[in-house]
């Protein structure tokens, strides 16, 4: 048994590496999807469970779920130093970033925050909403 020590040691999640977790149906498309069009480095395929990527250090785990409905919301975001560079990168690669008609956006999709943050959004294959981001001053 583990003394009461141990454990609040063991439960400091502030200290711990996350793992990012998102649902898919195909693991063919979302493996080339998120390796080549992304750009993450493929570090294992556990089927019929999941495509796991190295993102920059943070596990994600494409996880086979079968049907589901898409979330409305953003499930997943980068920070990127030069937003209109990363947004015409991607659509090089055949990305398409979203529009949203009660937001205000600029000709490649990219919306500027009161604060001075800039966001453009994209779904992956599956339909999960993929954000980039910029931070005013990074």
């Amino acid at each position: 048994m583990t003394n009461q020590g141990d454990m609040t040691n063991q439960a400091n999640l502030g200290e711990r590496n996350i793992v990012a977790f998102v649902p898919i149906v195909d693991a063919a498309t979302a493996r080339s999807f998120y390796g080549a069009v992304l750009g993450l480095k493929l570090i294992e395929q556990e089927l019929p469970f999941a495509v796991v990527f190295d993102a920059h250090g943070t596990t994600l785990r494409l996880t086979l779920v079968g049907e589901f409905a898409p979330a409305p919301w953003t499930v997943l975001g980068w920070d990127v130093p030069d937003l209109e560079a990363a947004v015409c990168r991607l659509e090089s690669a055949g990305v398409r970033f979203e529009r949203y008609e009660w937001m205000k956006q600029d000709e490649q999709g990219i919306w500027s925050s009161p604060s001075g943050a800039k966001v453009a959004w994209f779904k992956d294959p599956d339909g999960n909403v993929l954000s980039l981001s910029q931070v005013e001053g990074q």
